[in-house]
């Protein structure tokens, strides 16, 4: 049975035409029913071009009459746009007519606008933003969080990497999940004072895999299925690890064209340099999850084209499908204290 996705269709830096376009191919190719949210006025004529000779496909509109922009200060849109597509689209989730909710827009608002319109998981104290990176062993990797809390206690660490253990094990189909506390050393004595307070915590957690200290290194060479930090560190090895994986894709891509003999090369491994390219591209990743809300809610990239889209429509299908979220709560739901 379908499936219904709620789309931000007003998110991307060149929306509408990668919602619309990405929606049309998750319809076709998934057993989804997406509902974009936005301006009637300027989708459905988009959307009716695009559905010409496709007219069946699952594919609806969804009136919102605000957005929120990427330049927007995401506590006072959150407040103030009382009818964006992230407020509707996540309001149509808590109401149970759409099982997720995806959008490629401000992070920080639809962190901030799902926290207030889900709210969050019982023993959940902060949501955190999951990212799905490539490794050299050809297995994914989550590295949490991401960017949605700059500063962390411990015990927000802790959540984090049981949420990332669900996570891994109900989507990903990682048996028992290996996770890890990133730090500058695999000793117990390394790292600064957050990570050395974390570990005996993470130690006394029942339940999950926990392998000590991981490294940087550790995130792509496949020794580790759950990588487990605070947002602010996280999202710099984030956003690093994204300008690294240009520099190499640019630079093979001319080297490859320097010369004649290399050019040659270079037809001879176009498809080898297309799997390359293919392994880290974000948009083959769909977009990063956020976790510990009472819902389904996926952040996609902000450039995100038609088939990041699709792929973050599918994720969140995957998502709503692998009932995270009462894996959660029954890990981390607090024990009532029996009455006197």
């Amino acid at each position: 049975m379908p499936i219904d996705i709620v789309v931000d269709a007003m998110g991307s830096d060149k929306a509408p035409d990668p919602e619309i376009r990405g929606a049309i191919l998750a319809a076709r190719n998934y057993d989804v029913r997406v509902h974009l949210v936005g301006p009637e006025d300027i989708l459905r004529p988009l959307l009716r071009e695009q559905l010409r000779h496709q007219k069946h496909l699952p594919v609806f509109v969804n009136p919102a009459s605000e957005w929120i922009t990427m330049n927007d200060k995401a506590a006072q849109a959150v407040r103030t746009k009382r009818d964006s597509t992230m407020r509707v689209g996540l309001k149509m989730v808590r109401e149970g007519r759409a099982a997720g909710f995806f959008t490629a827009g401000n992070t920080g608002a639809a962190m901030a606008t799902a926290k207030m319109v889900l709210g969050m998981l019982a023993g959940v104290e902060r949501p955190a933003l999951v990212a799905i990176v490539p490794t050299t062993k050809g297995t994914p990797s989550l590295i949490l969080d991401v960017g949605a809390n700059v500063d962390c206690d411990p015990d927000n660490l802790v959540q984090f990497a049981v949420m990332g253990h669900i996570y891994a094990r109900n989507v990903l189909k990682i048996a028992s999940p290996r996770v890890g506390l990133l730090s500058i050393g695999e000793e117990d004595s390394k790292g600064n004072s957050l990570t050395r307070d974390t570990l005996p915590l993470l130690r006394a957690v029942t339940g999950i895999n926990f392998i000590g200290n991981v490294e940087g290194r550790d995130i792509y060479n496949g020794n580790c299925d759950v990588i487990v930090c605070d947002g602010f560190v996280g999202n710099v090895a984030l956003k690093t690890s994204e300008g690294i994986a240009k520099l190499v894709t640019t630079s093979l891509r001319e080297a490859l064209k320097s010369t004649v003999t290399s050019q040659v090369g270079a037809l001879l491994s176009r498809r080898a340099f297309g799997d390359f390219k293919k392994r880290l591209d974000y948009s083959e990743y769909g977009g990063a999850p956020l976790l510990g809300v009472r819902g389904v809610c996926i952040v996609g990239h902000g450039s995100s084209n038609e088939r990041a889209i699709m792929n973050g429509i599918r994720v969140t299908a995957e998502f709503a499908h692998a009932e995270v979220n009462s894996g959660i709560e029954s890990v981390l739901r607090p024990v009532p204290t029996p009455a006197p």
